[in-house]
């Protein structure tokens, strides 16, 4: 029964790899705060990151600060045309 246990956690576990996204990352500075974004400028091109509770932030999100923002890739809605 242990042995299957650790089978199922390690299952759940290498699934939760394989299916997160590919992490990217940009540097730029804090153009605006809101509740659930942030405005960043890298490069004189404006991104918009949603953020929520889930985000780990570390430090003091204020306008003029420079920040490296990590984001993951992954599809949210695929839908399929037929031909």
């Amino acid at each position: 029964m242990k042995r299957f246990a650790a089978m199922v956690v390690a299952l759940v576990l290498i699934a939760s790899v394989a299916f997160a996204g590919k992490t990217y990352q940009f540097m730029g500075k804090i153009l605006e705060v809101k509740d659930n974004v942030i405005v960043v400028d890298k490069n004189g091109e404006k991104f918009e990151m949603a953020k929520d509770a889930n985000t780990k932030i570390k430090g003091d999100l204020k306008v003029g600060a420079r920040v490296t923002v990590k984001y993951e890739s992954r599809a949210t809605d695929i839908e399929v045309k037929s031909k």
